[in-house]
């Protein structure tokens, strides 16, 4: 059985450094392969799955407001914290990726188990 497609990485990734993103900013990043989006919300920085598990939508074309992302298509909101669906039309939440800050770096490390 050939499973070469995407190898994802087991160690953290370095996203960014905390300069790059003020309180209530957000960054596409990769992981993997994957895309990330990378959010400052007060100080605390969360990761998450970037493409709206509604429709395939671009969450970092989206607006964070505190600790919720709305996505710029239909409008489905996000908690950035847990992934979860706080409005609909999405019903199925998002990926949250593990992050990790090593003085002025930002890591970001494999998605959560659900």
């Amino acid at each position: 059985e050939n499973r070469s497609s995407i190898q994802l990485p087991n160690e953290f990734v370095k996203a960014a450094r905390t300069g790059e993103l003020a309180p209530g900013q957000k960054k596409l990043v990769y992981w993997g392969g994957e895309r990330v989006l990378l959010v400052n919300v007060e100080g605390h920085y969360y990761a998450l799955q970037e493409i709206c598990s509604h429709a395939q939508a671009f969450l970092s074309r989206g607006q964070l407001y505190r600790d919720e992302l709305v996505c710029p298509l239909h409008g489905s909101a996000f908690d950035v914290r847990t992934g979860a669906v706080l409005s609909p039309p999405a019903s199925e939440g998002l990926a949250i990726y593990t992050v990790r800050v090593e003085g002025n770096d930002i890591l970001v490390g494999r998605p959560e188990a659900a």
